[in-house]
């Protein structure tokens, strides 16, 4: 009503359930591409697409003090988690963060420094290699040890 940002995470839910319903009743080819590669909607997608080929990672300057780090990946429960445990396992430090989701992708935005300072192009690619990595591994049951 007064043009300002949503922030309440139920209305936001609520949006985007719309949204991809919307696109599925009136747009069912257009399920292929919301699932990813998985069975999802109207129309399942001829092939599955390979998530490696979703995984983006960046690291850019920010300023003298600060780093800019750009996730896309395929969004999955605990993805937020991991991502801080493999930041935090490295020493970097999280000053902000901009979390999002479109449809299952996930396109989070981290604010980061080491020791006060922005990254340097050696940390910058050993943060990029270690998230690469554990966001590319395929996932493995518990219980299927």
């Amino acid at each position: 009503d007064n043009g300002r940002k949503v922030e309440d995470p139920d209305l936001l839910e609520r949006i985007r359930l719309t949204i991809i319903n919307n696109l599925l009743k009136y747009h069912p080819e257009s399920s292929e591409r919301l699932a990813m590669g998985e069975a999802f909607g109207v129309k399942a997608p001829e092939k599955k697409l390979d998530v490696d080929i979703a995984t983006r990672i960046r690291v850019k300057e920010d300023g003298p003090k600060r780093s800019l780090l750009s996730i896309e990946t395929a969004d999955r429960p605990g993805l937020l988690v991991e991502i801080i445990k493999i930041i935090a396992d490295i020493n970097i430090d999280v000053e902000s963060a901009e979390i999002d989701t479109e449809g299952l992708v996930a396109k989070d935005k981290f604010h980061v420094s080491y020791r006060g300072a922005a990254l340097n192009s050696s940390l910058s690619q050993v943060l990029v290699n270690c998230l690469r990595y554990y966001l590319r591994r395929p996932e493995t049951d518990i219980d299927s040890y």
